[in-house]
C-alpha cells in the first residue's frame, strides 16, 4: 500500500472501506460471497451484523438487490447460493442516474425542455371571499 492510500483509508470513508473497517473485517468477518461489481459481503459468525466493502467509490445504490434484500435482513438466502432465485420484479442493478444527463425527469417538471401539460386547472389560493356555498 502507498502513502496516498493509507491516508484515504484513514481519513475519508467514500473512496474505500476504512482502516478500522478493514481491521474489524480481518478479526471477526466472514465472507459470504461477491457480487458482479466486486464488491464482498460480510457477516461475523453470529450473524449480528452484515456488511459490505465496495469495490471502488462508496455508493449504497451499487447494491444489486438480492444482496440488498440479504444485507438488510429481508431474507436469509444470500444470492450466492444454489437456492436463491430473483423474484420477477426485480431488475437488474443500474447505476444511480440523479444529478447526470441521463436523469429521469416525470412529466411536467420544469427541467424538461417541454414540460407537460398536466390536465388540471392552474392553482389558485384559497380566500375568504370565494368561499363556495355561501351566500352574501
Amino acid at each position: 500500500m502507498g502513502l496516498q492510500t493509507i491516508i484515504r483509508r484513514v481519513f475519508t470513508w467514500w473512496n474505500d472501506a476504512t482502516l478500522s473497517t478493514l481491521l474489524y473485517t480481518r478479526r471477526k468477518g466472514v465472507l459470504v460471497g461477491k457480487d458482479e461489481q466486486g464488491n464482498a459481503y460480510y457477516r461475523t459468525r453470529d450473524d449480528a451484523h452484515r456488511w459490505v466493502i465496495y469495490n471502488g467509490l462508496v455508493e449504497a445504490s451499487r447494491i444489486p438487490p438480492g444482496w440488498h434484500g440479504w444485507i438488510h435482513r429481508r431474507v436469509d438466502t444470500p444470492p450466492t447460493h444454489d437456492d436463491y432465485v430473483p423474484k420477477a420484479w426485480e431488475k437488474p442493478w443500474r447505476p444511480n442516474p440523479t444529478g447526470t444527463p441521463q436523469a429521469e425527469f416525470p412529466p411536467g417538471s420544469l427541467y424538461l425542455q417541454t414540460p407537460a401539460r398536466m390536465g388540471r386547472k392552474p392553482y389558485a389560493a384559497w380566500s375568504p371571499e370565494r368561499m363556495e356555498g355561501e351566500s352574501s
